[in-house]
């Protein structure tokens, strides 16, 4: 027997249905690695031995999440340097709190704004104390100019175009807002002291935590076609509600506490067993009051998540980060004591 084809409003309740049954069980891990990525590992690999040092950038708004285990695995003990970029559009509190966790493991964490420039030029400074010795040892055998050759690493679309362009005052990198914009081998000189070699974005083959892939798609490292759009964008309302009260309520007038019930029975209030009871049901309320709705009124789910993700990528919906320290050992989306979510 034919099935009969749904339209009109029974349409708009099936997939509703089905974007909800994806939602409540999201898959244990990601898996993909496209060819371009595997060029990026392969390029970092080869030219690892041309370079003194690297600078590492992650995004601050996910700290935890932009962390690639790929990098420290070919990196190994090469002189490196962490910075947290984007600071600008994170919590400030978080940003500290990672700075500090960093410190305790022997690392320095520097945070930066790239597109304003601010605390561009500590990591300068930080890069010459850490090549000191070095640099000493070539005075010591009548070398006295050097320059110290940086590699630039990081995942997709955190920003190393615009840091670099920053750190030599001039437009040096092709830079964009999408994951994948650097091509091929670019050495830039800083100044006599510094040169630098960008390098494309690379991510790594499985994320074993798919939470992991959630932040990163968050903000716009994995492009917006990997991962269900809906589903990413009912992942972050949810951890708005959860860690930054009010925040939904201001911007689509959504009703938190209506919100918030609707997951109680939920085991332990874990985010990703939230996502359908909680955060799809966020996502369609938020296309309802911006009136993202397609014919017949039904909410345009495609419209309201580019919209969501749109407006936290460009920090309409405040200075917001999507990694705690504490979140290492476990899965709690809770804001840290001691950390303020305002």
């Amino acid at each position: 027997m034919k099935r009969e084809k749904k339209t009109g409003r029974a349409a708009d309740s099936a997939d509703r249905d089905q974007n909800q049954d994806q939602n409540r069980n999201p898959s244990a891990n990601i898996q993909w690695f496209p060819g371009h990525m595997a060029k990026a590992r392969r390029l970092l690999t080869e030219n690892l031995s041309k370079v003194d040092a690297v600078v590492e950038l992650l995004d601050a708004r996910a700290v935890s999440s932009s962390e690639n285990p790929e990098i420290d695995r070919i990196l190994k003990n090469k002189p490196r340097i962490v910075v947290a970029n984007k600071s600008d559009l994170a919590d400030p509190a978080v940003t500290s709190a990672f700075v500090e966790e960093y410190k305790s493991r022997g690392i320095r964490l520097i945070s930066v704004d790239s597109r304003t420039g601010a605390d561009v030029k500590t990591v300068k400074a930080a890069l010459m104390e850490l090549m000191e010795e070095k640099l000493s040892r070539k005075k010591e055998r009548g070398m006295i100019s050097y320059t110290v050759k940086t590699m630039v690493v990081g995942i997709p679309n955190v920003g190393k175009s615009t840091f670099i362009n920053r750190l030599c005052g001039r437009t040096a990198a092709l830079a964009g807002d999408k994951p994948g914009v650097t091509r091929g081998e670019q050495w830039l000189k800083v100044d006599d002291s510094i040169a630098l070699l960008d390098t494309p974005g690379l991510l790594w083959p499985k994320f074993e935590d798919r939470r992991t892939g959630y932040c990163l798609a968050c903000v716009g490292s994995i492009k917006d076609d990997i991962l269900d759009r809906a589903e990413i964008a009912s992942f972050l309302l949810l951890y708005i509600l959860d860690n930054y009260p009010g925040v939904l309520a201001d911007k689509y007038s959504l009703d938190e506490e209506v919100l918030i019930r609707g997951g109680e029975e939920e085991q332990d209030g874990v985010i990703l067993s939230r996502i359908g009871t909680v955060g799809y049901p966020a996502l369609e309320m938020a296309a309802m009051k911006r009136g993202c709705l397609r014919k017949g009124g039904a909410a345009d789910i495609e419209r309201a998540s580019a919209m969501v993700l749109d407006d936290f990528r460009g920090g309409k919906l405040g200075r917001i980060s999507l990694d705690r320290p504490v979140m290492r050992s476990g899965m709690c989306e809770k804001t840290p004591e001691g950390v303020n979510a305002d």
